[in-house]
Parts: C-alpha cells; sequence; structure tokens
C-alpha cells in the first residue's frame, strides 16, 4: 500500500510542475506591467528601472521561473501589488472560506446524487424516477450563476428567508448558525452540477451491477432485497469514489461563479477581483493552490480506491 501510494506522489509531481509552467506562461502574456501598477501613475522611469532590476524582470524567462519556482516552494508567493502585503496570508484565508464551501457542497452533492440515482435505477418507470432523471438533467444543464441569482432574488432578497452575500452577516455574531445560514443558497448552488452527474452515473453503475450475474444468483439463493442491495451498492462503490472524487475537485475550481455571485470570501472571490486589479502575485498563487488542493483530492481518492478494491494496486 505504502509503495503504491509513493508512486502516486511521484506522479503528481510532473503535473504540479506542469501546471506551474502553464501558470506561469499564462501570467507573462496577460497584457499590464506590474511595475506600473506597483508604483502607480507617479512613478518615475527611474523608480521604474529600479524596481524592475529589483523584482528580476530583466532576467531571461527560464530565470524567472525558476526563481518564482524556489520562492513559491518555500511558501514565499511575493507581495500582493493591490492590498501591499504577503500573499500567502491572503491566499491561505481565502483558500480555508472555499474549503467549506466545497465541503457543504460535497456533502450535498453525494447526497443528492446517490438519493437520486438510487431511485431512479431501481424504479426506472415510476414518476419519482422520471422527476429525479429531470432533476438531474435540469441541474447538468443549467448554468450556475443563473441559479444563483434566481435563489438571491427570490428567496434572499424576496422572501428574506437566507442573506443575500457574504459569509457572515455584520450583526450575526460570526458562529456557526451564521454562517450556515449564508452557506445554504451558495452550497446548493455549487452542489447541482456534481449533484447531477453523480445521479446519473450512479444510476447506471447500479443498474449495471443489478443485471450482472452474481444478483442473479443471490436472488436464486433466496437472499433478501435489502442483502442484495448492499453486495450490489459495494460493487458500485469504486466507480463512485472516482467520479465523486472528480466532482469534489472540480468544485475546487469551479466555484468560481459561485463565489462571485454570493461575494463569497474564497479562492475564487479573490482570482477574480485580482484579475481585476491585475494583482498578478495573488493571481498565480491562488490558482497554484486550487491545483495543489485538486491533486491532492485525486491522491486520497486514490489511496480510497485501493483499500476498497486491492486490485487497483496492482
Amino acid at each position: 500500500m505504502l509503495g503504491f501510494i509513493g508512486k502516486r506522489l511521484l506522479m503528481a509531481i510532473p503535473t504540479l510542475i506542469g501546471v506551474s509552467l502553464v501558470i506561469f506562461a499564462t501570467i507573462k502574456i496577460i497584457p499590464g506591467d506590474p511595475v506600473a501598477a506597483m508604483l502607480g501613475p507617479t512613478g518615475t522611469p527611474e523608480a521604474k528601472a529600479a524596481l524592475t532590476e529589483r523584482l528580476g524582470l530583466n532576467d531571461p524567462l527560464p530565470l524567472q521561473y525558476w526563481s518564482w519556482l524556489t520562492s513559491t516552494l518555500t511558501g514565499d508567493f511575493g507581495t500582493s501589488l493591490s492590498k501591499r502585503t504577503a500573499v500567502a496570508p491572503i491566499v491561505m484565508d481565502a483558500l480555508g472560506n472555499t474549503l467549506v464551501l466545497t465541503l457543504a457542497a460535497a456533502i450535498l452533492a453525494l447526497v443528492l446524487g446517490l438519493l437520486i440515482g438510487t431511485v431512479t435505477a431501481l424504479r426506472e418507470n415510476g414518476i419519482v424516477a422520471r422527476l429525479g432523471n429531470a432533476f438531474a438533467l435540469f441541474s447538468i444543464s443549467v448554468p450556475q450563476y443563473s441559479v444563483g441569482l434566481l435563489l438571491i432574488i427570490y428567496l434572499a432578497a424576496g422572501a428574506q428567508l437566507f442573506p443575500v452575500s457574504g459569509m457572515y452577516g455584520a450583526n450575526g455574531g460570526g458562529g456557526f448558525g451564521d454562517l450556515l445560514s449564508h452557506l445554504v443558497l451558495p452550497a446548493f448552488t455549487a452542489a447541482l452540477v456534481p449533484a447531477g452527474i453523480i445521479a446519473r452515473m450512479f444510476r447506471s453503475s447500479v443498474r449495471d451491477v443489478m443485471g450482472m450475474d452474481f444478483i442473479e444468483a443471490l436472488q436464486a439463493r433466496g437472499f433478501s432485497r435489502r442483502r442484495i442491495m448492499v453486495h450490489a451498492l459495494h460493487n458500485t462503490t469504486p466507480s463512485l469514489l472516482t467520479v465523486a472524487g472528480l466532482q469534489i475537485g472540480y468544485l475546487l475550481g469551479g466555484v468560481i461563479f459561485v463565489e462571485a455571485v454570493f461575494a463569497w470570501p474564497g479562492v475564487g472571490q479573490l482570482v477574480y477581483q485580482s484579475i481585476a486589479q491585475r494583482d498578478l502575485p495573488v493571481i498565480q498563487a491562488g490558482v497554484l493552490v486550487s491545483a495543489l488542493a485538486f491533486v491532492l483530492l485525486n491522491l486520497v481518492v486514490d489511496a480510497l480506491q485501493a483499500v476498497i478494491d486491492p486490485r487497483v494496486r496492482t
């Protein structure tokens, strides 16, 4: 098992290096002068030249990349151009907020996906199954920001059942109840697409397993429907882990629209604001940290699959 995890860790290294190269190259082709943004309109040519030299922007691109990568590996993401403070604490705080939203949306997506997938697989011709299939198709097709805006208009601003935006209210006390009330709408909005995909994939997995020979053998031996379902669901676990892991990884990088609509102070919202401000160090750090979290999540999913199905290790 340790050897399997070690191989996965070694495979993650070139992935992260490739991601860092893409991020660095993308930042370099973005229009805008970071030196001019740091000095402002009153910066003199001499000051711009001195700052450019100090930041190493006159160095060749490979040397600039190596300097940025080695600094990043030590936890130094640079200084924010807009906030004039270290980038690392800003990104880490935002990442914690994103993980809160991602965890809530992932739990909701798993519950909805498993429930709808099981019902639609076992009761294919019932009205409940048809409604479940319609919900799964709707959740995959509808844009998240449209759902978010509708929820804000009708449930937050209209009915005033939930807060409109933010993570805590100005007078909410900042407790768990205040956080939960702010979390409901963005978590439901973010969970829609993963829930629909998990439901449809789990439905297909359950139907495939229920048609296998060992299910017919269990029925012939007189096993109860409940025990048969336990065996069937156990055999769908590897495929469920794969789909669920990918969807949770999608949530880490895909909640940017949800965070922007609900003003949730996560990595997506931070990167969105930094793009408008041309704050390149924050953009680099935010995207890199999100990619690292995605790779670590896939490593955890691979390890869980290896525990459940020993064949994966070989």
